[in-house]
Order: structure tokens, then sequence, then C-alpha cells
């Protein structure tokens, strides 16, 4: 299937045109029946039947010709990939037939046809030349022509033909993609629910397939096009779906239904402005409007520079770099500019001259390679993840010189400013607390101004330090407790010559071995400390149980006593510690026995 829209003046004809083509009516209301005038979106279809496009649907969205409507024609062009000027043979080029064009040209659509209407009043000729003359200075540059009567039927199969030629010209858009659906009706039907009707411009619906309304999930109960129920609808096409989740005062015009986590969505965007007519990008004053699909959004507009311009939204809406953007002056009714979007994420503009310098970027952007974009964003956001550049519609096949942890690509220069950071941060832990010169993960994390946990680790080793125990440390402080080894040199001597003769607190105090340099004689594994302040070497439970091992099992506290040459307040510490470990076993209140296959070490 191919979606065509209508454009042109009022009571040109174009309804008339749809009609004579597909033997439907596009005017759905009684008030436009009465009034034989287009007010709201129609819709028709008709299959081209030939030799060279036998089969081939082509289905019209007919837009109203009114100035009033002229956010109504907006969207119903917004998603549609060609359009079908019209042109009345008896009246010509008339002032909505130019803000039509105005708005055909700020969306950059390329393909179409020029057919004039009523050729059955009037001599095509002059309004054809004029109009083709007036199509030729837009982005649809020169279309094929027609000249054709709804009434009479003159020049309808020349125009079907045209219309063959204008379809096989169109690029097939992607059906495996991000879907995201513009509605343009929503109703209710009973037994059904809620149905909404929209262009599906790419990417594939299936039925029971979940999609993202704002922050609401919703899910589709079935699907049809053209009138026909389908399990499966592929781009271009259009579509009714009938959704489950949502109620029809809840969905409406101007809202998108989009594949979940696939489109960012975005209230801020830098854009590169085309003024229409002969304004300049500053003449863009007062409150206007901006049409992205079928939503139009209030929005302010500060010019950066050039063509550059930022617009702030009232709403955030589902975009991406390359959208093209309508800005509709609603008090004149008219076009005010085109718009394409460059940065659906820019940054803050904070400095004196700051808008000036994105201005720079986002020119030099028009022109750059895919790596040097991706360059320049890396090297903005310092640290950002790849799915999330993916999202914003970035390209990332070819990281350059980024520094690549897993998903994140990193700056260089900024990856070496917290490397320096970490190792500076460990200095000041040194300094501070010489006991305990490591920092914990989360520390090392916030110090450096990381954006994630698992960024320590490859930003510590890349530093040249060493993370045990989950904390950051350089590697010649595992083993050096600065004020307090002279005292764990005197520890050491003293359980040297007897392993279970564990100094008193006293003992250790005079030696300067307090609770916070023994805390971080443990955390280095250099002793073990039990209950009651006993304070051994880490090989002393290993040594005892090669001793206890030899005794007769079970064996008693005073016999362990003797066997190690100690008194009750070591060895009974250090007997629970046994058990704790799963070495010993208690039998009853005086007994305890090796378990089997415990070799202590």
């Amino acid at each position: 299937m191919h979606v065509i829209a209508t454009a042109g003046h009022v009571d040109h004809g174009k309804s008339t045109l749809v009609r004579a083509l597909t033997g439907m009516d596009p005017d759905r209301f009684a008030e436009e029946k009465r009034r034989g005038l287009t007010i709201d979106l129609g819709y028709a279809w008709t299959t081209l039947v030939g030799p060279e496009r036998a089969d081939e649907v082509v289905a019209f969205v007919d837009v109203p010709g009114h100035e009033r409507f002229i956010g109504t024609m907006l969207a119903g062009l917004g998603p549609s990939p060609a359009v079908m000027f019209v042109v009345a043979a008896d009246e010509g080029w008339r002032q909505q037939s130019a803000e039509h064009l105005a708005a055909v040209d700020a969306l950059g659509l390329t393909e179409g046809l020029l057919v004039v209407t009523r050729s059955d009043l009037a001599d095509p000729a002059s309004a054809m030349a004029e109009a083709a003359a007036e199509i030729a200075g837009s982005s649809l540059g020169k279309l094929p022509a027609v000249a054709v009567s709804g009434i009479t039927g003159a020049g309808l199969d020349q125009l079907r033909a045209e219309l063959a030629g204008l379809v096989g010209r169109l690029v097939a858009p992607p059906r495996d993609g991000r879907v995201r659906l513009w509605v343009d009706r929503s109703f209710t039907i009973r037994g059904a629910g809620t149905v909404i009707t929209a262009t599906l411009g790419s990417g594939t619906l299936q039925v029971g397939e979940g999609l993202q309304l704002g922050s609401r999930g919703v899910r589709i109960r079935s699907l049809q096009s053209l009138g026909e129920a389908h399990d499966q609808v592929a781009a271009t096409a259009r579509v009714a779906v009938n959704l489950r989740g949502v109620g029809v005062a809840d969905i409406g015009r101007g809202d998108a239904l989009i594949t979940p986590d696939a489109w960012p969505t975005s209230a801020v965007l830098d854009v590169a402005c085309r003024p229409a007519g002969d304004r300049q990008v500053d003449d863009l004053r007062g409150d206007l409007v901006v049409h992205l699909g079928t939503a139009a959004v209030p929005v302010r507009l500060r010019p950066l520079g050039g063509q550059m311009v930022r617009l702030t939204l009232a709403r955030p809406l589902p975009v991406a770099p390359g959208d093209r953007l309508v800005l509709r002056d609603p008090g004149r009714h008219a076009v005010a500019a085109g718009a394409r979007v460059l940065d659906v994420d820019p940054p803050e503009l904070r400095r004196r001259g700051a808008a000036r310098q994105r201005a720079a970027e986002l020119g030099r952007r028009e022109t750059a390679s895919d790596a040097e974009v991706l360059a320049e964003e890396v090297r903005r956001r310092g640290f950002v993840r790849r799915s999330q550049l993916r999202l914003l519609g970035l390209p990332v096949h070819d990281p350059g010189q980024s520094v690549i942890i897993d998903d994140w690509l990193v700056d260089p220069q900024t990856f070496s400013r917290c490397q320096r950071a970490l190792s500076a941060a460990l200095d000041e832990q040194t300094r501070t607390n010489p006991l305990d010169p490591r920092l914990s993960i989360e520390a090392a994390r916030r110090l450096t101004g990381l954006p994630d946990r698992g960024l320590v680790p490859p930003l510590a080793r890349a530093a040249g330090l060493m993370i045990s125990d989950g904390r950051v440390m350089r590697r010649r402080s595992v083993d050096d407790l600065g004020v307090a080894e002279t005292g764990l040199r005197q520890l050491s001597d003293r359980l040297a010559a007897n392993p279970y003769a564990a100094p008193e607190k006293a003992d250790l105090e005079a030696w300067g071995l307090g609770r916070r340099e023994l805390a971080a004689a443990e955390r280095a594994g250099r002793i073990i400390r039990l209950a009651g302040d006993v304070v051994l070497l880490p090989t002393a439970p290993a040594r005892a149980m090669r001793i206890l091992t030899r005794l007769d099992q079970p064996f008693t506290t005073s016999a362990a006593r003797q066997a190690l040459g100690s008194t009750r307040r070591v060895i009974i510490p250090l007997l629970e510690h046994l058990d704790q470990r799963g070495w010993t076993v208690r039998v009853d209140a005086g007994h305890r026995r090796v378990r089997g296959g415990a070799v202590g070490g």
C-alpha cells in the first residue's frame, strides 16, 4: 500500500477528485456534506490496475483547504510520504495554494503530482503553467502534471497512470524497525473498545504487540487496514488499531503510539530553520505552534545564530534527528517556517556566547562524517552509553578514539581526567586516614563523577591502581600500614616466639596498636582478632589444627590449652573460632573433636 495526501486551495475539487478515483466519499461529517467543504481529514482508497502496477493499493488522505483548518491539513500531510497537489483550472493559483505549498516545502516532501481539476470549466493550460512554476521553487521541484475533470471523468485514466508512476518512485520504508504511529482519529466501537486510525510510515504492527502511549503501556487487540482484518500490517499503510489498556478519552489526534524504549521523547530541540517567504529567523516572533506528525504543540523559539534555532515545546514528543517540523503562526493561519531536527538532547546554554558556539557546532555537524558527529557527542557528554546514542538516532558503528567499556563510550580526555581525580582522591584518603588508604567503589564513583559503578574497576586499572575486597587502593598500600608498622613488628616478634601467647590490651596500646590500627591490620590480612581482644597471627588457626588432630578425640579445653601452651583467655576464643570455621565440632559442654577431613590449612 502507498499513502498520498491531497493539498490545495479550498473548493478546488480535492474531495471530488478523490471520490472520482476511489468511488468513496472522503467527507465523513454531515456538515461537510451540507457545506460542500472539507473540515476534517478524510480517507479513501483504490487499487491501481495495469500491466506495470497491478493490484497496487493507494490510500488517500484528503485534507481541508480552508485557511482556518491549516492545522488539520498539517495533521494529514505530516505523516504522508507524497502529495497530490490540486489546482482548479477556472481559478488558478490562490492564497491557500501557496500556504499548502509552504507546508509541503517545510516538510521537505519531494514526491508528488500536480493535478489541475475542473478542466471541463476552463482551459487548464494557464493554471497548469502557473502552478508548475510555483511548485518548481519548492522541495517538490518539477512535477508530472495532469488535467482532469472529476465530473466528466476526463483525464482520470492518465492520472491513474501517473499515480502508478508516483508510487513506483517512492522508496520502500523500513519494515523491521521501530514504530511511531501518529494518531489522527480515535473513537469507540461497541464490544471492541478504543480504536485509533493512523498512517503507518515505517515498521510493522501485529496483533498482541505492546506499544507505549506516553508513560502508559497499551496492547493491540485487533488490526484493520482498508476495512479488512489482519494479524500483521507492514508500512506503508492506513491502519485502524483496536487497543487494550486505554480509554478513548485518553488518546486522540496528536498522540503517538511508539515501540517501547525505542524513541527518545524531548521538549527541547536544536533545529535548522528555514523561514517561509522572505522572512528571516529573527522575524519569527510571538506565539508559534510546531507540527510533527499529527501533533500540534505550542513552542518557544530561541535563535542561536544563522539558521540554527532552539525550540522549547510545551510538552515532550517522540522525535529523532532528521525529523521535519512545520512552525505555524496560528494568528495568521499561515506557515511561518520549516525546520529539520538536528539534536533531540542538546546541552544547556549557560555561559555568555554559548548560543553562538552552539550554532557553530550545529553548522559543523551538517557537513561532518558519522565518525566526527559521534566523536563530538562523546566529547560533549564525557561518558555515554551506545544504546542511548542509538536511541537518539546517532551513529555508533565507528567509535573512533573513544574508550570502550562494555556499552559505554568514553571521551579519552575525560577518561584521563578521571584517572587523575581518582589518584588525587586516594592521596587525600591516605593523608586523612593513613591506616585505611582505600576508597569504596561508590566513593570512587562519586569523587570522580563517573555515571556508573561499573566504570570504576577499568578506570582504576588504567590509573595503575588495584581493587581488593571491593575497595580501590594503591598497590604499595596493601601491606604498608604506615605508623602502625613498628607496633606490628613487635606483635609479630612476640607471636613468632609463642603463637598463642596473645599480648594483653595494655601491651598492644603500649606498642601503639589501638582499635583503628588493629582494624587496619586485620583488613590487610596481617592479624586476626578474636573475642576478648585476643590478637593472633593469621597462621595461628591452621597451626592449632595440626596440633589438635594429634590429641585423643574428643579432647577437652584443658587438653587443648596444654597442647598449645596458652591460657583460657586465648584458648576459648580460638576454639570458638575453629568451631565457626567448621574445623572442630563441639560434642558437649567440655569436649570437642576435629571434624573429619579438616586439616587446618
